[in-house]
Order: structure tokens, then C-alpha cells, then sequence
């Protein structure tokens, strides 16, 4: 008789385990095992639980090729997460089976051999096997338009209609759910959540919805946000540093002249100057221009598409020195300088701010980063089976997005959402500037790098975001150089992955249909071309996400400093601004909460986070991989160490794109 020794490991999240009847089979080159019931009265299968079993065969099975594993009801219907089979073979050999399914109902499923295994000129075992997977996960994940001239997403009604392999854990479902209803509750215990929409009375009014969940980000904003150096630095360190330009000329829509800039600029220099040293900058919201604007229980809300002109000081610091609210010029559309009436300058850089959080949550974020990333991951089920190494790279980084992104179509941004409830552009404008950004977004605006050179920004001071992120992509694409290289040994092994040449090609065909000017590979022609679109997805999964993500709260959460909607027009003129106006302006009492509620419920840490590179091991097993994974893990300890060296000094610490900060996968 030959025995083997057969591990298996039980997920470790709520509900993983399982009371039902688990059946196996091992299938080897030789031969395969009788049909053996896996069991162990009242000790199998519990969740966390890693089980033993002995399997004896006949005759030996050589190489072992797939592990057959069957769930049949016991009593009542169990579903169970299998995490890995592992099995020891006579000789000593251990082969493994990395699985990360869930089995729903009588099922039986075939796990492969864990080794990467690409599809070759010469037929093997593995070919059907991996044929029948992707033709039975083609028939599970499709593409769907939800909104026209927007990315492709999942076709899926509701988070309900998902596959279990790609829902929430129980645990995160809960804690999604309770955090919202927690942080609304909270503000309807202190009377402020209510149906009526009435104007705060003074500015310090807004301190009632600061509540026990502060952070010290979001006080130091609270204390802090009137200041002009504290304006211009959020464009670089804020919830969204990925507008901001270096302008090498003014352009003609924007009236200023060089007596106009003069007084705020360093003694002795001038305009043209410092535009020649590369010490002006530029945030432009064309894109928001003639959007049309949400009415919320009658009142008209409204929105502006300002020019935002900034001058980086000898000193270091991102100053405002010219704010035109609209993109033409006019008399009804003045420039407004930091000397004019204190309260005018107040209120204008108040609506630059109301018009960032718009492309911030529709286009840095939602399309950016959650739309981007649900493309990547509908292609990757849909053309990369199990065995296939770039699915083994990809799938950490996919963890919760299909339901997340699901969730935000149905709560979020859909009619009489959230986004519907408080903000300027809820409704059609939303849908009209992202398919805006969308018909002008490019591949160099997704690879940090390149979006850094083209913006300009590269020798820009105490630009926390991009010396943090570079370090993270170059990291990230070490890794990826790496395994890339371990699995592609010449270009022409790329080009002749058909597998791989499909991926992409459904991402450029199905995903990103309809965008003109993106740009993205149809095909990968060298192994330089696969590792850098690689890395952008990695990134835009992880680190991009972080950077974007977790500010909300910090930023948000003091509603002045970034207004989800402003309630009265933009001044046309200057000296009239009187702080009535101002309070009349900013969102009422209702709309803040909701600001409040739904910046700390999206932005806040979530408590089962998987933070970069956690997971990076699951689904591979050659040594060489690993090896450059222990790699990664070593380079992001020390990119750790540095980011804390550097804050240490720092006043406002920039912590977004700390490793340990960043996680996995967009899973909120």
C-alpha cells in the first residue's frame, strides 16, 4: 500500500468552516484514489482549522496532478472556504493545491497542482482543465454598460447577484453595514441629523458634528484651513495631490497680468521669472464647466469650474495667488487676489475646495482607482485560469473589489444615493463629469511616474505624495520584474502567450471601450510592456487607492474646508461677501452630516485590512517566487523605516503611503 498524507486548511473568517461531508480524491500521473470521506467526528473542517488525513492507494500515483475535492450536505446546507491542500507524498515529496474558494452547495471542484503552468504548442493535462475553467468563469463574470462612456464593470444587478468567491467576508459585510447606521446614529442622538436643511449660524457651528472618532489630521485642518500655505499645501499632500501642474505659461482664459501678481510674489523677482524657474503652478477644473447641478429637497445647489493660480516660495510653500471662479473671462468673472476683502478671499478658496471634493470622489477616485481596478479584475477572471502566473500575481490585489464597486452602483452614486442626498453634482452632473475625465484620461495619468513628469511636479518640495509613491512603484515593479522574469525568459515568450494576448486585449476591446485618448495596450509585445502595466495595476489597487482613499475623514470631516455642494452662486464682483453669505453658502446642517457620516464610514481603516504584500504568497509555490516576495516584504519594512525618519520632523505627518497604511486591494 502507498500512503499519503493529505493537510487541508480551513478559511479563517466567519462562517468558513463547515459541518457538511467532505470527500476526496487524489489524481496522479499514474492513477488515482478511491473516493475517501474525509472525516474526523466534530473536529473537521472548523474555521482556522488545519486537518490531517492519511490516504491509502494501490499503487503509487506518481506526480500528482489535481486534487478532487466534493462537498455533499449533511442535515443542513454548510458552505465552506478551502484555503490550501497540501499533500505529502510515499517519497516525501510534498505537493500543494492553493484553492481560495468557496464551495456553495453539493459541489465538487478540481484543484490544480499549485505550479505555474502556461499554455505551450504541446497539449498537456492541464489544457482542458484550464478550457473548462475559463469557459465556466466567462459564463459567471460578464461584462455589463452600467452608464454610458464610462468603464465596463461587472454584470451583476446588486452585491446579491455575485459569486460567493468574490463577496465579503461575513465579518466585513457586518462591520459595512454597522459603521454607516453607527456614525448616522450618533449624529441623530445629538439632534443635528434631521429632515430639515437650515444654514449653520456661524463657522464654529461646524465643530458639533466633530465627534469621538476625531483625527488629529482632521483638527489640525479644523484649525488650520483659512490659512493660505495650508490651501495650497492639500494640492500636494491632501485627499487629492494629483491635479496640481507646473505652468509654463498663463494661459489666455485666465485675466491676470503681471501687476496683478507681483505684490504676492518674493521681493525682487517677477512673474515671468518665476515662470521660467518653474515656480508657478496651475489647478484648472475645466471639467466641471457647465455641469449641471443637484436639487436637494428644493433648493438649488451649485457649482463653479475655477482656475486656481500658485506660487511655491523661497521658503517652500504652496501659496494662492489668483482664483478665477469661471473659465472665461468677464466682468461678472473677476480675479481674486489675497489682498481683497478678507471675506471674499475666504469664500473663493472655499469654492476651489467644493470643486475639488467633486473631481476628487468622481475622478481621482471612483474612475481612477475603483473603475480602473474592476476592469483588471473582471479580465482576469474572465481570460486567466488558476494556473496562469499573472493570475497568481493579480489576485491579492482583487480581494473585495467586484462587491465594493457593486455596492457604490446601489448606494452610492445610484439615483437618490448618498451622492444624490448632499453633493453639488449629484444626479446627472456626476455622470457628465465622469464621462468627461473618462474621454480624457490616459495610461500616463495611471502610471504615477509618467503623470508626475508630464504634470511637471518631479523636483517639487515636501511633495510627500509622489516621494512615497515613487518609492511604492518602484518597489512594486521590482517585484513584478521579478516574476515576470521568472515565467517569461524573452519577449517572445510574451508575445506567444495567448492566454495573456487575449487578457489584454479584452481589457483594451471590453473594459476601457470607448476612451479615446487612454491608450492603453491592445497587446504586449516585450516583457517591458507587460511589467509596467503590471505595476500601474498593482498600484492603482493599492497604493493609489490608499493615498486617495484614507484622507477622506482627515479632509472632509471639517465640511468648511472642502464643501460637498455650495447652496448660493459664486460672487461676480468684489467687497460684497459678508459672513451671512458665506454660512448661506456652505452645506446646511443635514447635508454636513451626511459629509461627516460618509467620509469617516469610506475613509477609516478597515478592521480586517490586509495591508501591500500580506498576501502576495497565496496561490504561488515555486521557491524563486517566494524568494522575491520575502524581497518585497524586506524593501517595504525599510521604505516603512524611512517614511517615519521623514515624519518625525514633520508637524503634519504624511502617512497615507506608509506600507502598513496601504492595503492590498480596494476593499472600501
Amino acid at each position: 500500500m502507498f500512503y499519503y498524507r493529505v493537510t487541508v486548511s480551513t478559511g479563517t473568517s466567519e462562517y468558513s468552516g463547515t459541518n457538511n461531508y467532505i470527500y476526496l480524491v487524489l489524481i496522479g500521473e499514474h492513477g488515482r484514489s478511491e473516493r475517501t470521506l474525509l472525516d474526523r467526528p466534530g473536529l473537521d473542517f472548523c474555521r482556522g482549522a488545519v486537518d490531517d488525513y492519511e490516504v491509502e492507494c494501490e499503487q503509487d500515483l506518481g506526480p500528482l496532478q489535481f486534487v478532487l475535492l466534493e462537498k455533499q450536505r449533511y442535515w443542513v446546507e454548510d458552505n465552506w472556504f478551502c484555503r490550501h491542500v497540501s499533500v505529502t507524498c510515499p517519497g516525501g515529496h510534498i505537493s500543494e493545491f492553493p484553492c481560495h474558494r468557496w464551495f456553495v452547495g453539493d459541489v465538487s471542484i478540481c484543484i490544480p497542482e499549485g505550479s505555474v503552468k502556461k499554455v505551450g504548442s504541446e497539449a498537456t493535462v492541464f489544457d482542458e482543465y484550464r478550457e473548462k475553467e475559463l469557459s465556466e468563469r466567462q459564463k459567471i463574470y460578464r461584462w455589463m454598460t452600467w452608464q454610458p462612456q464610462i468603464p465596463k464593470c461587472i454584470a451583476a444587478d446588486s452585491e446579491n447577484g455575485l459569486p460567493q468567491d468574490v463577496r465579503f467576508d461575513n465579518e466585513k459585510r457586518s462591520d459595512f453595514q454597522n459603521s454607516l447606521h453607527y456614525a448616522l446614529i450618533e449624529l441623530s442622538l445629538k439632534k443635528l441629523m434631521t429632515k430639515l436643511s437650515t444654514s449653520w449660524k456661524d463657522l464654529d457651528d461646524f465643530r458639533s458634528i466633530f465627534w469621538g472618532v476625531k483625527s488629529p489630521v482632521a483638527e489640525y485642518v479644523m484649525n488650520h484651513w483659512r490659512e493660505d500655505w495650508f490651501f495650497g499645501y492639500q494640492f500636494l499632500n491632501g485627499p487629492n495631490p494629483t491635479l496640481i501642474r507646473r505652468c509654463t505659461r498663463i494661459p489666455d482664459k485666465l485675466a491676470v497680468t503681471e501687476d496683478m501678481i507681483s505684490p504676492f510674489l518674493d521681493a525682487g523677482t517677477s512673474l515671468n521669472e518665476q515662470l521660467e524657474k518653474g515656480n508657478i503652478f496651475i489647478v484648472d477644473y475645466s471639467v466641471l464647466d457647465a455641469i449641471p447641478t443637484n436639487v436637494i429637497q428644493g433648493k438649488q445647489q451649485y457649482l463653479c469650474a475655477p482656475i486656481c493660480l500658485l506660487y511655491q516660495n523661497m521658503e517652500g510653500n504652496m501659496l494662492p495667488i489668483a482664483i478665477q471662479l469661471k473659465q472665461s473671462p468677464g466682468e461678472d468673472n473677476p480675479v481674486f487676489l489675497p489682498s481683497d476683502p478678507e471675506l471674499d478671499w475666504l469664500l473663493v478658496k472655499t469654492w476651489v475646495r467644493s470643486a475639488d471634493f467633486q473631481i476628487y470622489q468622481i475622478s481621482s477616485h471612483l474612475l481612477h482607482t475603483h473603475l480602473v481596478a474592476e476592469v483588471l479584475c473582471v479580465a482576469t477572471l474572465r481570460n486567466l485560469p488558476s494556473l496562469h502566473p499573472i493570475f497568481k500575481l493579480l489576485m491579492p490585489h482583487m480581494r473585495f473589489t467586484l462587491e465594493i464597486n457593486t455596492r457604490a452602483r446601489g448606494q452610492l452614486i445610484a439615483p437618490h444615493g448618498i451622492f444624490d442626498q448632499a453633493v453639488s453634482t449629484g444626479g446627472d452632473g456626476l455622470l457628465q463629469v465622469a464621462q468627461r475625465e473618462y474621454a480624457r484620461m490616459t495610461y500616463d495619468s495611471l502610471c504615477l511616474p509618467d503623470d508626475v513628469r508630464s504634470r511637471g511636479m518631479e523636483e517639487v518640495k515636501d511633495y510627500f505624495f509622489m516621494q512615497d509613491g515613487l518609492r511604492l512603484w518602484g518597489i512594486i515593479k521590482r517585484l513584478v520584474e521579478g516574476i515576470v522574469g521568472c515565467f517569461y525568459h524573452s519577449d517572445k515568450a510574451v508575445t506567444s502567450d495567448r492566454e495573456l494576448q487575449a487578457w489584454i486585449q479584452e481589457i483594451y476591446d471590453e473594459g476601457f471601450f470607448g476612451a479615446p485618448n487612454l491608450g492603453v495596450p491592445s497587446s504586449f509585445q516585450s516583457k517591458d510592456e507587460l511589467t509596467k502595466f503590471l505595476t500601474m495595476g498593482i498600484y492603482t489597487c493599492s497604493a493609489q487607492h490608499a493615498a486617495l482613499n484614507q484622507g477622506q475623514f482627515d479632509w472632509c470631516a471639517w465640511v468648511p474646508n472642502m464643501p460637498c455642494s455650495m447652496r448660493q452662486p459664486p460672487p461676480t464682483c468684489k467687497g460684497k461677501v459678508t459672513m451671512d453669505y458665506i454660512m448661506e453658502s456652505l452645506p446646511d446642517t443635514r447635508q454636513s452630516c451626511i459629509q461627516m457620516a460618509i467620509t469617516w464610514h469610506l475613509g477609516r481603516t478597515q478592521p480586517d485590512m490586509i495591508p501591500l504584500g500580506h498576501d502576495e504568497d497565496l496561490y504561488f509555490t515555486e521557491k524563486e517566487v517566494k524568494d522575491l516576495i520575502q524581497k518585497f516584504h524586506s524593501e517595504l519594512e525599510l521604505a516603512e523605516q524611512e517614511i517615519d525618519k521623514r515624519n518625525h520632523s514633520l508637524e503634519l505627518k504624511y502617512e497615507y503611503l506608509k506600507p502598513s497604511n496601504v492595503e492590498n486591494s480596494i476593499t472600501i
